[in-house]
């Protein structure tokens, strides 16, 4: 599954830490979810969505599709 958390981050001016912080995460999970070696469980892309003020939709991808 391809996300545009990397693109948003940056954008937002957010390092990795800081992301991790805000989602109550580790900074390892968000370069995990980043890079696609880790799927987030449907709360957590909730939190995501919700933090950059945007739909799961938006942020996740489906590489079937």
């Amino acid at each position: 599954m391809r996300n545009e958390i990397r693109r948003l981050r940056e954008e937002n001016g957010l390092s990795q830490a800081a992301l991790a912080d805000a989602l109550g995460v580790s900074r390892q999970t968000v370069n995990s979810i980043e890079t696609g070696r880790y799927d987030p469980s449907l709360p957590l892309a909730f939190a995501i969505a919700r933090h950059f003020g945007t739909t799961i939709e938006e942020i996740f991808h489906d590489d079937d599709h």
